[in-house]
């Protein structure tokens, strides 16, 4: 069962976020994490957060192992723009947009095995006292 973190409204633009996605897309989340500390560029440290989102969120909530995470999708999207205006020659304002852009990564692994309960020493325990 595929597993997913999505970053919304990253201050970034997406063609800059999506060249350092492209370079781990497909690969083991251990193979990503190490390349992405390893990234000179800004746009590794969002990308790399979602990435360690997605491994939490399937370690935690799913019972997937970490160290079977596969990257199956990653995924760059345009996010809201926001207009500004910049100051010009003779006293005008040219327009400029701030983009941001939203990341969504997808992974899947391995099942953990789920542990019996222990409800049955406590239920022992009840019986000898």
């Amino acid at each position: 069962m595929p597993v997913q973190a999505i970053a919304k409204g990253v201050q970034m633009s997406p063609r800059k976020v999506a060249v350092v996605a492209a370079l781990v897309r497909g690969r083991s989340v251990e193979d990503a994490l190490t390349i992405l500390e390893h990234t000179p560029r800004r746009s590794a440290l969002p990308v790399r957060k979602v990435i360690e989102s997605a491994k939490a969120n399937a370690d935690h909530n799913h019972g997937l192992k970490p160290a079977t995470l596969q990257i199956v999708e990653i995924s760059v999207s345009h996010g809201t723009r926001l207009k500004r205006f910049r100051p010009a020659a003779h006293g005008r304002a040219l327009p400029f947009q701030r983009r941001t852009s939203h990341i969504r990564v997808v992974v899947d692994g391995e099942k953990r095995e789920v542990k019996k309960p222990v409800a049955a020493k406590t239920e022992t325990k009840k019986e000898e006292k």
